[in-house]
C-alpha cells in the first residue's frame, strides 16, 4: 500500500454511497480519479454530475468497461469481483492492485479501529458500542456498512480514540493490511449465497476480519461456536453466549455475568431476545478490552433505543400486536425473532431467492405460527417446505398480507413480518418493505 495517494491514478469502481466517499477521500488526497459505473439512471447521472464538479472524471454504462493506465482500483463492497466491469478492469489494468474502500479508508486511519461482522445484529452492536464508548469519554464514530462510508468519516478520525467500523464480508473481501484492533464476530449463519458459492466461501470472507491480528489486540467470539476456532486467531479473545455457559459473558436468569459477576439486567434495556442480550454482551466485552468501568456502560447501554425494522413493535389492534422484523433477510434472523415470541404467531414471510432453502425452519414455524402468509419470488417454493404442517397463504402484495393476517389473527396473537429474505425483488430495501408493512397496519 503507498503512504500517499497524490498523483496516483485511482479509479474507483461503483457510483454508490461507499463508492462517491472513496472518490472524495482519493481526491481530498490528490488523486487523479476517475469513477467507473456500468449502471445507467437519474440517480446516477446525479452523482457522477456532482464529482465531475470536484474534479473527478466518471464513465457510466458501457463507457465505463475497458479502461486502462490506472495506478490502484479501488472496489465498492456492492459490486462482486466477478462481475464483468470488474473482469475488464483487471485485463485492461494488469498491475494495478484491486482494493476495497475499506482498505482504502483504513490506510488513512489516524486512530484505532474496532470492527464488527457477523451475519446478524452488526447494526445493533455498532450502535451500542458508539453510545458506550462516547458515553465512557472513549470518542468515537460509527461508519462502514452501517453508515456513513468509512471513507466519509476517515478524516475525523484524527479527533478520535477508536473508530468503530460494522463490516460486512463484502468489504473483507478485498483487504490487505486492514487490522483492527478489536474484532467482534456475532455469528456466522447461513446468508449471501446469491453472491457466495458456498458457505465456505463465505465464512472464509468474514473470516479476514482476524487476518492482520496480533497478540496485543481482541478477539471477540461467541463461547461455543466451532467458528472461528479460538486455536488459530492470534489475539487475546473474550468470549459470549446467551444460550451456554463457560464464556467470560454469560446469561443467567435474564442477567448478563461477566466472569460469574452480574452486570446487566436484560429487563433494564430496551431490548428484547436472546439475539439481543449477545449484542449487549459483545459490546460490554469490547468494554472490557478497552478496560472501561461496568457501571458507565450499563448505564449507556440501557438508554439505547432500538432501531426500526428490528422486532419492532407497530401497534396493538383488536388484541393483537404487529410486529416488523424486516431487517430479517436470512433464516437465523426469522429463527431469532420466533424465538423471541411467546405468544402464538402468524407469520407474514418471503422475498427475494438468495439461495437457501426453509425447510431447517419447519418444525420451529410449526411449533410457534397458526399460519404463514407468504409473499415475493420465494413463496411458491416456501410453501412447498411448509405445507401441510403449515397453513400457508399467499398474498400478492405487502398490503394483501397484512390483511390476510388480521383476518387470520385472534386477539393475543402475533402478526409478526419477518421475512426471512431480503426484499429486492419487491421492494427497494428491508427499509422500504418495513416502511410500507408500517403503512399497511396503521391504515388497518
Amino acid at each position: 500500500m503507498p503512504a500517499s495517494y497524490a498523483s496516483k491514478n485511482v479509479a474507483v469502481l461503483g457510483l454508490g454511497s461507499s463508492g462517491q466517499a472513496a472518490a472524495r477521500l482519493l481526491l481530498g488526497e490528490k488523486a487523479r480519479v476517475t469513477v467507473l459505473d456500468s449502471g445507467a439512471g437519474p440517480s446516477l447521472e446525479s452523482a457522477a454530475a456532482a464529482l465531475r464538479t470536484e474534479g473527478a472524471t466518471v464513465l457510466l454504462g458501457s463507457a465505463a468497461e475497458g479502461s486502462q493506465g490506472f495506478d490502484l482500483g479501488v472496489l465498492s463492497p456492492g459490486i462482486a469481483p466477478e462481475t464483468p466491469l470488474v473482469r475488464r478492469f483487471l485485463e485492461c489494468n494488469p498491475g494495478a492492485p484491486l482494493i476495497g474502500e475499506l482498505e482504502l479508508s483504513h490506510s488513512l486511519c489516524a486512530c484505532p479501529v474496532v470492527a464488527i461482522t457477523g451475519t446478524n445484529g452488526k447494526t445493533t452492536t455498532t450502535q451500542l458500542v458508539e453510545r458506550m464508548f462516547n458515553a465512557c469519554g472513549v470518542r468515537t464514530l460509527a461508519a462502514g456498512n452501517i453508515g456513513p462510508a468509512f471513507a466519509a468519516r476517515v478524516g475525523e478520525s484524527r479527533n478520535l480514540d477508536v473508530m468503530t467500523l460494522e463490516v460486512s464480508s463484502f468489504q473483507l473481501e478485498t483487504i490487505v493490511d486492514f487490522r483492527p484492533a478489536i474484532a467482534v464476530w456475532l455469528n456466522f449463519e447461513a446468508d449471501h449465497l446469491d453472491r457466495y458459492s458456498s458457505m465456505e466461501e463465505y465464512y472464509q470472507a468474514k473470516l479476514r476480519v482476524f487476518e492482520n491480528q496480533r497478540e496485543g489486540d481482541f478477539a471477540i467470539v461467541k463461547h461455543g461456536s466451532p467458528r472461528p476456532p479460538l486455536s488459530e486467531l492470534k489475539a487475546k479473545t473474550i468470549t459470549f453466549s446467551a444460550s451456554e455457559r463457560g464464556g467470560d459473558l454469560d446469561l443467567r436468569d435474564g442477567v448478563i455475568h461477566f466472569h460469574g459477576q452480574p452486570v446487566l439486567r436484560m429487563a433494564e434495556t430496551k431490548l428484547r431476545g436472546l439475539h439481543n442480550a449477545e449484542n449487549l454482551m459483545a459490546a460490554l466485552a469490547v468494554g472490557a478490552a478497552k478496560g472501561l468501568p461496568f457501571e458507565p456502560m450499563v448505564r449507556a447501554l440501557c438508554e439505547y433505543e432500538p432501531l426500526p425494522h428490528r422486532c419492532e413493535l407497530i401497534r396493538t389492534l383488536d388484541g393483537v400486536d404487529y410486529v416488523n422484523d424486516s431487517k430479517a433477510t436470512n433464516l437465523d434472523a426469522m429463527e431469532k425473532a420466533l424465538l423471541s415470541e411467546t405468544r402464538p404467531v402468524v407469520l407474514i414471510a418471503g422475498g427475494k431467492d438468495k439461495g437457501f432453502e426453509f425447510d431447517s425452519l419447519t418444525p420451529l414455524v410449526t411449533s410457534r405460527a397458526r399460519c404463514a402468509i407468504l409473499i415475493g419470488e420465494m413463496a411458491g417454493r416456501i410453501a412447498g417446505f411448509w405445507e401441510p404442517q403449515i397453513r400457508c397463504l399467499q398474498a400478492g402484495s405487502l398490503a394483501e398480507a397484512v390483511r390476510l393476517a388480521r383476518a387470520n389473527a385472534t386477539a393475543g396473537d402475533v402478526v409478526l413480518l419477518s421475512p426471512g429474505t431480503s426484499s429486492y425483488d419487491m421492494f427497494k430495501s428491508y427499509a422500504d418493505r418495513g416502511d410500507q408493512f408500517r403503512k399497511a397496519v396503521l391504515e388497518l
